[in-house]
């Protein structure tokens, strides 16, 4: 996941890794940023999927806490 301040500058605020959709947990994922991130716009970079030979997701939420 990456994060800009502007829209222009973007940096990582979250490396890639694995993410497993899991029918039995709602085929849902959190992705937490870590503490003391400050970004106004968030980009979700796919790199690969590892069940499908195609980047896939249906829904994103963020939530300001």
């Amino acid at each position: 996941m990456q994060g800009s301040a502007d829209g222009s500058a973007w940096s990582t605020v979250v490396a890639s890794k694995d993410y497993r959709f899991d029918p039995a947990g709602g085929n849902t994922v959190t992705i937490a940023l870590p503490d003391g991130t400050s970004v106004r716009h968030l980009r979700l970079q796919v790199t690969a999927n590892t069940g499908w030979p195609a980047a896939q997701f249906s829904e994103v939420e963020a939530y300001l806490s």
